[in-house]
């Protein structure tokens, strides 16, 4: 059974390559994967902080994995710290996967590798470079879920 995941990325520079990851079909329809679209978020940005929080909150529900989607500039970004620190409280498992490699709408790779988001210590955020292979993302997500899993457990 595919897991609801949450991604998380730099929207305006990492769409393009979100995209690749998040089309792959490896977890449940984009409908309710915790995706949101272009105009769903231009239409949060009008509504300020507050209209953001809120989407991303609505998104959250009832996930139980968040892949962070890495990219050159990820770890820096006020709402991605925001959506993992939000993933943390629901007690999602974590996954990271770095896309700086992948292609943009302009047909360009970043050769800078971003690093990794800060998590807490004792909050464990494995990640790998996206290499196609649907196989081994299937089952890293199924590995944060089990994690997920097991924090619920212990609560």
């Amino acid at each position: 059974m595919a897991r609801r995941v949450f991604f998380s990325f730099h929207y305006d520079r990492d769409i393009w390559r979100a995209n690749q990851v998040r089309n792959c079909n490896v977890v449940t329809g984009a409908d309710t994967a915790g995706f949101f679209d272009h105009s769903e978020y231009e239409e949060a940005k009008k509504k300020g902080s507050d209209g953001i929080k809120r989407m991303i909150l609505n998104n959250l529900k009832n996930t139980s994995v968040t892949v962070v989607l890495i990219g050159t500039e990820t770890a820096s970004r006020p709402w991605v710290q925001y959506e993992i620190r939000e993933s943390i409280v629901r007690k999602n498992g974590l996954l990271g996967i770095y896309i700086h490699h992948l292609k943009d709408q302009d047909g360009k790779a970043s050769i800078f590798r971003g690093s990794k988001p800060a998590v807490p210590e004792g909050i464990e955020l494995p990640a790998y470079d996206w290499d196609k292979d649907l196989d081994r993302f299937r089952k890293a997500i199924e590995g944060a879920g089990k994690r997920s899993d097991a924090m619920l457990k212990a609560y």
